[in-house]
């Protein structure tokens, strides 16, 4: 944990567990379940980052590959001192990555995309001070491959949702870009760097590095593409397993079976196959159909021979799906570590016997940071409604009765009426029973009717009183809305843009709070 004094715009953590967000099986592997124990390589704490150097030997072949298709993919980028350096030094034997990947959403998508990329700066500028003598490179990991478009099409500003309409299909990192200039039309106030980004570059990931680099570069950060015929013949072995022996499904399935006999439920279904077709705008799966080997939704055929040879010719049309993704990134990464969501850390936990069938050290998993953006007027409606930043997290339902129950003059409840009631039945159950006991059936069904009748009472005079304190209700519900917009989370649903255009240092401000190996849930103020 870091031992770094409380900023200024850190205004609370809040433990994992009381913030209502996260899984069973999330909460239980960060705090450590020991059934959880043989499925990773224990748990993401500096000692065991530290620990994790000395399991990872990284091939010095792969380190040379790395840094050539890197230095070609910056060829025509502006890059800092700092991004030079780390660039550099990824030929040596003494660096070291921490990873995260995400998809290409268009303008960063959500706030959690910012969060991730922050934490993997952050986790290795404190793991330089711990170990000077070794280098630590941030990395984000371009989903560049990935055909699910309607996933990365919008963002949110303002509660308004911006859309790119496009008929494009394939890889979305081979999208090109110009039909996106009606998003700059509707929203006026766009940056110049993404108009830079995606009215000057022809695909979307040529785009996504360069605003990346724009927001990140100065910090180190370096962004891989790894839709490259280099590093997919890197992959070759595994890409003839998984096709031919179906060595990754087996593997895979016989741990999540492990983990659902724990009572766990799964993210991830391994495949017989688990890599797609990847050629022009096609991105489609591989399935076997008897002697012969097909592309879905295609006519693409091949025999297993002429599976071998295209394998052999070109590599860079074999494009991993969510089983065997993690692995490549681990083929062509000196990593110690990746950053991800409660839902991505926990589907790895279903990779482990992948890893050890190939021989690939297994990353530390690391959450990401979680947090919470506060302008000042919420933070006054905060104060002035009494609110501590835990009860922030409370159903809504819950958190209004709470507090007009709290603020009322009046007693809503009818304690001392239910007790009254409950005690004349008794009264009563003790006289009948000593006349006819076939009468305690209706005493106990007329007792629970008049018990009913006070319940409805108390919800009528809840509400009546909720109506007597209307502006109290509403600072709650707007409250509620800032930090979770719609019901979802504010970092799974706002874009940066939302507090970035009133605090250009708005980034540095999340460097500043956050803290890489605390997992608690961070509460910061924004700058306005």
């Amino acid at each position: 944990m870091s031992t770094l004094e409380k900023p200024a715009c850190l205004l609370s953590k809040i433990p994992f567990e009381q913030t209502n967000s996260f899984s069973r099986f999330f909460l239980d592997y960060i705090q450590g379940a020991e059934n959880l124990k043989g499925f990773h390589n224990g748990l993401p704490t500096t000692e065991n980052l530290l620990a994790q150097i000395e399991n990872r030997d990284f091939p010095d072949a792969h380190r040379s590959i790395l840094h050539q298709v890197l230095s070609e993919q910056y060829s025509k980028t502006e890059k800092s001192e700092r991004l030079e350096a780390n660039l550099e030094a990824l030929k040596s034997g003494n660096t070291y990555t921490i990873t995260t990947g995400h998809q290409l959403n268009i303008f960063t998508g959500p706030l959690y995309f910012i969060y991730k990329i922050v934490t993997v700066i952050r986790a290795c500028e404190e793991l330089k001070t711990l170990r000077p003598d070794c280098d630590f490179v941030p990395v984000y990991w371009m989903a560049s491959e990935d055909h699910d478009f309607e996933e990365i099409s919008y963002f949110r500003y303002g509660g308004k949702k911006f859309e790119w309409q496009t008929n494009q299909t394939g890889a979305v990192g081979r999208f090109e870009t110009k039909s996106i200039k009606h998003i700059f039309d509707d929203f006026l106030g766009l940056p110049d760097f993404f108009r830079t980004a995606y009215l000057k570059h022809k695909t979307l990931a040529e785009a996504v590095r360069y605003y990346v680099n724009h927001l990140f570069g100065d910090y180190g950060l370096v962004v891989v593409d790894a839709d490259d015929s280099r590093l997919k013949k890197l992959f070759q072995p595994v890409i003839v397993s998984d096709i031919f022996e179906h060595t990754p499904q087996q593997k895979a399935t016989a741990v999540t079976e492990k983990l659902e006999q724990l009572g766990y439920g799964t993210q991830v279904h391994p495949r017989e196959i688990n890599f797609f077709y990847l050629k022009d705008n096609v991105r489609s799966r591989i399935v076997e159909e008897g002697e012969n080997f097909a592309v879905l939704d295609t006519d693409i055929l091949f025999t297993k021979e002429e599976m071998k040879v295209e394998i052999a010719r070109h590599p860079e049309r074999f494009s991993p799906n969510v089983v065997l993704r993690p692995l490549y990134q681990e083929f062509l990464l000196p990593n110690l570590a990746y950053v991800g969501g409660p839902s991505e850390l926990v589907y790895w936990l279903q990779l482990k016997g992948i890893f050890d069938n190939f021989e690939t050290a297994f990353p530390l998993l690391m959450p990401r940071n979680f947090a919470g953006v506060i302008n000042a007027p919420i933070q006054r409606k905060i104060e002035q409604l009494g609110l501590s930043f835990e009860e922030l997290f409370k159903n809504d339902q819950d958190l209004v009765n709470e507090k007009v129950v709290e603020q009322s003059t009046y007693s809503l409840d009818l304690d001392e009426e239910k007790r009254r009631i409950q005690q004349i039945f008794k009264d009563a159950h003790q006289q009948a029973e000593k006349i006819d006991t076939t009468l305690e059936r209706l005493i106990w069904a007329e007792h629970r009717k008049a018990e009913k009748s006070l319940e409805k009472i108390e919800k009528k005079l809840l509400k009546a009183e909720r109506r007597n304190q209307e502006v109290l209700v509403n600072r709650i519900y707007a409250v509620k809305e800032a930090l979770f917009p719609g019901g979802a989370p504010q970092e799974r649903k706002d874009n940066f843009l939302n507090f970035y255009l009133n605090d250009p240092n708005f980034i540095a401000r999340c460097m500043e709070a956050f803290d890489p190996f605390d997992y608690r849930f961070h509460l910061i103020s924004a700058n306005e």
